[in-house]
């Protein structure tokens, strides 16, 4: 395997953004033997034969759990039965793997999420739905440049939408100003706020 950018060093200097590691020329068996739990702080990818380690800065898990905080928040306010997947590696065999930075099954319990969530922050880009469409989740939203984005997948490939599927109501453009609060604010108080909104 080729090491194409530095080594993830230095976590404290670099705590506010993401820190990155691509290998090159990797085997699906070298992806494989990254799942172990001494890389459980990371996020690892796997697409032809290369293997991208992230790992998450401060502003990135905020931005990430301020997402999750809000998905939550409108399941207990319309009592959407939801199954958590988190940042569990999801795989195609020998093809593809990807480890969202939260993810959820509804209705009822599923082999793979219906929704992924994934956070750029100082890393990742809108190709990351090329790994997710080979994994068929049926909505991935990403959150890039303090901009928040839904796609569905239809007809094989995905296609901006407003509003979620799965999520009755909610539109990319009312959750985008609860999230970046969560930059500066607690999320106690803008999980309460979006808990208490009006809903169309």
């Amino acid at each position: 395997m080729l090491i194409s950018t530095n080594p993830l060093i230095d976590s404290n200097k670099f705590a506010q953004e993401d820190q990155l590691l691509i290998l090159t020329g990797a085997s699906w068996e070298d992806y494989e033997k990254l799942d172990s739990p001494e890389y459980n702080h990371y996020l690892i990818s796997y697409l032809n034969s290369q293997i991208t380690i992230m790992s998450p800065g401060r502003n990135h898990e905020r931005i990430a759990q301020m997402i999750a905080d809000i998905i939550l928040s409108y399941c207990k306010r319309f009592d959407l039965i939801y199954f958590p997947f988190g940042s569990t590696r999801l795989k195609e065999e020998n093809k593809e793997g990807k480890e969202p930075d939260t993810a959820y099954a509804f209705g009822v319990d599923k082999d793979s999420p219906d929704l992924a969530v994934e956070v750029n922050f100082t890393s990742g880009s809108i190709d990351d739905l090329t790994k997710y469409k080979y994994l068929k989740i049926k909505e991935v939203w990403i959150w890039q440049n303090r901009e928040l984005k839904f796609y569905q997948l239809q007809r094989d490939r995905y296609t901006e939408v407003n509003e979620s599927i799965f999520l009755k109501g909610i539109k990319s453009a009312i959750l985008i100003d609860y999230i970046n609060r969560g930059f500066t604010e607690s999320p106690l108080v803008i999980e309460r706020e979006f808990f208490d909104r009006e809903f169309d």
